[in-house]
């Protein structure tokens, strides 16, 4: 059996780490805003969240390197992670929940960015955000997805992440390539057992983080799979990136349109433009006979584009196959060949027509 260390161990090691401002050790400034570790099958994956001041974020990089030098040096921690959370003293938006222009900013490299929306939780927002995202990049385009969704990060599993460790190059977050796209979540840096308890301006901080602290290179499209709800995380990310527009997941019944209304809502009050409404689990079908059973309704969310104006931009069915190619990592619009990847990829279309209007 193997011997680990306890957190006691770690924070001991974490109390030679002295700040020369202060004088004052890691643990006793306060700094520390959380710490975790897991098995790795090589010993303790150990990884450690610093609060620090945004406005001294460069000076902290010393840190950082000390701080892991100094887990590393425990025995029995095989790997060590630093996450800075640069949340403190985050910019307040104006009571009208739009940001003056010149307090946006595009992340360097970056032509355009899209936000995938929904009113509300379990509708199937991030499958079709990674879904879209690859067909958007089957069309040609150079395409990022960030997985902005703090409280629960999906991303990571829908596209088979191995779990390997984010590196950092010159100071970035490096993302992940795969299934031809540039992938960053919050689920790449902390453990998926782990609660995400944290408050507002922490949030901030973290989506900031993986917007401008992250190496995205040259990208056409930077998809976002954007938090549920109207609540501070997404109002958070609207108001913080010029946004090209925002595509809104529904499924067809009542409930979930209600929701919708208030997202797109939420969208208007900051100035973002809805590209349109995708119908997600629009109709089950039968993978025997092929049947289609409309478990939710049917022609909802077309029906409410309609009343408010908006395009609608296409059905997606609920099948046993998107299930299957989720649950493995290998979502299904890489089947392009497929009756499913030929819908999302008509989806990409009819999103990259709306941003040209």
């Amino acid at each position: 059996m193997t011997d680990y260390p306890s957190q006691e161990d770690v924070v001991r090691a974490l109390t030679a780490v002295v700040l020369p401002e202060t004088g004052q050790n890691l643990v006793q400034s306060g700094l520390i805003s959380d710490l975790s570790a897991e098995e790795d099958g090589a010993g303790l994956h150990v990884r450690i969240v610093l609060e620090i001041d945004p406005a001294k974020a460069d000076s902290y990089e010393p840190l950082a390197a000390e701080t892991k030098s100094a887990i590393l040096s425990v025995p029995g921690v095989s790997r060590a992670s630093v996450v800075l959370s640069a949340h403190k003293g985050a910019p307040k938006a104006p009571a009208s929940g739009k940001k003056p222009p010149e307090e946006q900013k595009l992340p360097p490299g970056v032509k355009h960015v899209i936000a995938v929306a929904s009113g509300k939780g379990g509708v199937g927002k991030s499958t079709t955000a990674v879904n879209l995202a690859i067909a958007l990049a089957q069309t040609g385009r150079k395409v990022g997805l960030l997985d902005a969704d703090v409280y629960g990060p999906s991303v990571p599993h829908l596209i088979g992440w191995d779990k390997s460790e984010v590196q950092v190059v010159d100071g970035q977050l490096m993302p992940f390539t795969v299934h031809g796209l540039s992938v960053m979540s919050i689920g790449f840096l902390v453990p998926e057992e782990t609660p995400m308890i944290w408050r507002g301006p922490m949030v901030h901080s973290a989506l900031k983080q993986m917007l401008y602290d992250v190496n995205w290179g040259e990208l056409d499209i930077l998809v976002l799979d954007m938090p549920p709800g109207t609540g501070d995380a997404a109002l958070s990310v609207a108001q913080q990136v010029p946004l090209s527009g925002a595509v809104i997941v529904s499924t067809p019944q009542d409930l979930a349109l209600l929701d919708v209304r208030k997202g797109i809502a939420m969208f208007e009050r900051v100035g973002v433009p809805v590209l349109g409404l995708i119908e997600n689990m629009s109709y089950f079908e039968c993978p025997h006979c092929h049947e289609r059973t409309e478990i939710f309704g049917h022609g909802g969310a077309e029906e409410d584009a309609a009343r408010l104006g908006i395009s609608f931009l296409g059905r997606i069915p609920l099948t046993l196959a998107l299930r299957e190619t989720s649950d493995a990592g290998t979502p299904v619009a890489l089947q392009r060949d497929q009756p499913l990847g030929e819908i999302y990829f008509n989806l990409a279309l009819a999103v990259q027509e709306a941003m040209a209007h």
